[in-house]
């Protein structure tokens, strides 16, 4: 069910009876020369639909823009500052508290903004106003995306050009890819850009000219399509888990 679409005496009945719902977000940000800006919230937002059609639960409008100020130099690239970002987020979850849902589940498809989504989890764990759980598709079946791919990337990589070209492949420049791997950093590792072990990097522009890194060449719309099924599976299997806890499983412990 997609909250958008439906009138709201039809939604009473869902917030009568069920307690949950599933939150897409990513962000608006450049994904190097053949993908679109809006690749992280457009991943969201498919996959969190799809999951929404396969359970019947609750799927909110998509957040589009996230914490993406690290992709500043690039035309295009929107972004909110994280405290922004956080406070955005929290009262778009009290306002689905206030309706009756006490459990959220956060599509994301954007690495800058895990860290704040679970910051966001905490407080509402903390106020007892709902249970709200940050899930990153990819990190929901990284072995797959190891066996997909021999040079993946962890931005604007095979994985993400991949799922858009299953999603929305007409809006994939394929005659890009190579330009877009030749142009980018192709081996990006945990010790890259680290100087005796402090990170020394701020921006993506300071590891890759053109904002992407991996080897895009990699990617076809068919390993998009498994990276899709398997992660919707993922998905819905987490939401299932999340409904059938009894509410004081997920409140906070008491004080020792």
């Amino acid at each position: 069910m997609y909250l958008a679409e439906e009138a709201w005496p039809d939604l009473r009945t869902y917030f009568e009876e069920e307690s949950l719902a599933i939150v897409p977000l990513g962000s608006t940000e450049q994904h190097g020369p053949h993908l679109p800006e809006g690749t992280d919230h457009m991943i969201a937002q498919a996959l969190a639909r799809e999951a929404a059609a396969r359970t019947g639960y609750l799927c909110t409008p998509t957040i589009n823009v996230g914490v993406s100020p690290h992709h500043r130099q690039f035309y295009g690239t929107m972004w909110v500052d994280a405290p922004v970002f956080r406070d955005y987020v929290e009262s778009f979850s009290e306002n689905l508290a206030y309706h009756g849902i006490d459990r959220i589940v956060y599509v994301n498809a954007h690495g800058g903004n895990v860290e704040h989504l679970r910051e966001v989890g905490r407080r509402l764990h903390e106020a007892e106003t709902a249970y709200a759980v940050e899930w990153m598709w990819d990190e929901s079946i990284p072995d797959l995306v190891d066996d997909l791919f021999e040079t993946n990337g962890p931005h604007g990589g095979p994985k993400e050009t991949a799922m858009i070209q299953h999603i929305a492949g007409e809006l994939v420049h394929e005659d890009r890819l190579a330009e877009a791997r030749d142009g980018g950093l192709t081996e990006f590792d945990a010790d890259a850009m680290r100087v005796h072990g402090a990170r020394t990097f701020y921006d993506a522009i300071d590891n890759t000219e053109n904002g992407v890194l991996g080897d895009q060449t990699d990617a076809t719309a068919e390993k998009g399509a498994q990276l899709f099924e398997a992660a919707s599976d993922q998905l819905v299997s987490l939401c299932d888990w999340l409904a059938d806890r009894d509410r004081a499983e997920l409140l906070p412990e008491d004080h020792v």
